[in-house]
């Protein structure tokens, strides 16, 4: 199931599909209150809002959306035309990434695969989502492209065993894992942090939807690929992972508790390279579908 992010004529809204067409999810849910319990409700607007209550789950939007559709009401919850869809969160508070997690990307940049998942930061105020532009700073040196597909936690999860760790998953969607590469390659060479050179603005496109966990039983095998103005540039499967989504869950949730709403994003394969001014990035994901991007100079 589809989840996104709309910004319309009455706000932001919550946008399910179904059968090819949108649905105002948060409009569902009250007319199903009223109607169903003669309960007011004022229904969801954000899906950071969902994730909170805990009522991002696959199983409750389709017992709102059964009931639109057995009482013929999916005209009264469509989605208002000129809606536009954004980041499905559009300010994570913890977006987790992962460094060198597939062995061939580890092997391009000269690198020892890691024996133990490396993460680092980025911030929340650089994503932006479907559709939107990559803004390059000048003087900069290179800045790369980076497909990968991102987990977005549904529960607290702190000290998870990977075993357990599924539980915690609410859906998937995909991450742009934009680098300044040079200033990146500073860093490093000054044993400094790679926050910096991950977390310019507008360098975390993330979207265009996400798509629910039930989708992907487990262990999540998708193909997933980066176009740069329709050049095949990356192209793997996460089943490549050098450390897979239970393995990761337990290692940050040792470190950081996770909550409602956090990323993980799991690592880029291979294939990394230059973007430049005018460019569009096409970052596709098995299941989930493809985040377009264009790039210009600040």
């Amino acid at each position: 199931m589809k989840v996104a992010q709309f910004s319309g004529p009455s706000g932001l809204r919550v946008g399910i599909e179904q059968g090819g067409a949108w649905l105002d999810y948060g409009r569902a849910e009250t007319i199903m209150a009223v109607l169903d319990r003669g309960v007011p409700v004022e229904g969801a607007t954000t899906i950071e809002e969902l994730l909170i209550r805990g009522q991002f789950d696959a199983g409750t939007f389709r017992t709102v959306l059964d009931f639109i559709a057995e009482n013929r009401l999916q005209k009264f919850v469509a989605l208002a035309q000129g809606s536009k869809m954004l980041a499905p969160l559009r300010c994570p508070r913890k977006i987790v990434a992962l460094g060198l997690n597939y062995a061939l990307h580890a092997k391009e940049g000269n690198f020892t695969v890691p024996k133990e998942p490396i993460i680092f930061a980025k911030a929340g105020s650089s994503v932006i989502g479907p559709g939107d532009t990559v803004r390059l700073p000048r003087d900069m040196g290179r800045m790369d492209h980076e497909v990968e597909l991102a987990v977005v936690i549904g529960s607290t999860a702190s000290e998870v065993k990977k075993k357990n760790a599924w539980k915690h998953v609410a859906g998937y969607t995909i991450c742009n894992d934009v680098s300044a590469r040079d200033l990146q390659t500073k860093d490093l060479e000054k044993k400094h942090p790679w926050f910096r050179s991950k977390s310019y603005d507008t360098f975390t496109p993330l979207g265009p939807w996400i798509v629910t966990a039930d989708e992907f039983p487990p262990p999540v095998r998708l193909a997933l690929e980066c176009r740069v103005n329709g050049k095949l540039r990356q192209k793997a499967n996460t089943e490549e992972l050098v450390f897979g989504i239970p393995e990761i869950i337990e290692f940050v949730s040792r470190l950081i508790t996770l909550e409602p709403g956090d990323v993980i994003s799991t690592g880029t394969p291979e294939g990394i390279g230059p973007i430049t001014h005018g460019d569009v990035m096409e970052c596709s994901i098995e299941g989930i579908g493809v985040l377009t991007n264009r790039v210009r100079w600040r």
